[in-house]
């Protein structure tokens, strides 16, 4: 009777360890997705209704939230023409940003690099018996131990003000 009570109550013990976290971004939900949906400005009444633009299905809306933005503007930045020139004030950091060349296409590059990359690990990683993070496992030798890091930076005698003391 005891090995036919544990029998039952193991698996259960067992499924309650799985911890998939954000990582996991399949879902089996039928439900609406809770990060497809974005809150909008408050609506406001136009002072004439006759002059209000022509409607552009599928454009933005004058109510339309942009997260881009927003962030941008919460930090003191200022989006301005992304194809317009560089400001005075960002002159000297991009020269030295670009000092050793610009690839036109790094986010292509970058893309194709990750995609093989993903690809090469997932080879035999789909066949698991319990479920896994596949992030850690494909970055984990790329991951970066902060403390170990921290630690080999005091050991330089590089000053670390905003981490914890050392022990």
């Amino acid at each position: 009777m005891r090995k036919l009570a544990l029998l039952f109550v193991l698996p259960v013990l067992v499924a309650g360890c799985a911890n998939v976290g954000l990582r996991e971004l399949r879902s089996n939900s039928k439900g609406p997705d809770e990060f497809g949906i974005q809150p909008v400005a408050t609506l406001q009444a136009p002072a004439s209704y006759t002059e209000l633009p022509t409607p552009t299905p599928g454009g933005t809306n004058r109510t339309d939230r942009s997260a881009v933005s927003e962030g941008t503007k919460a930090f003191g930045g200022n989006l301005g023409d992304p194809n317009g020139p560089i400001p005075a004030r960002d002159g000297a950091l991009v020269q030295h940003a670009s000092r050793l060349g610009v690839n036109p296409d790094i986010r292509g590059t970058l893309a194709q690099t990750d995609a093989d990359f993903r690809r090469r690990k997932a080879r035999f990683t789909q066949y698991r018996i319990i479920p896994v993070d596949r992030y850690n496992q494909a970055y984990r030798r790329q991951a970066l131990d902060a403390a170990a890091e921290q630690n080999r930076w005091r050991r330089a005698g590089a000053r670390t003000p905003s981490a914890p003391p050392a022990n």
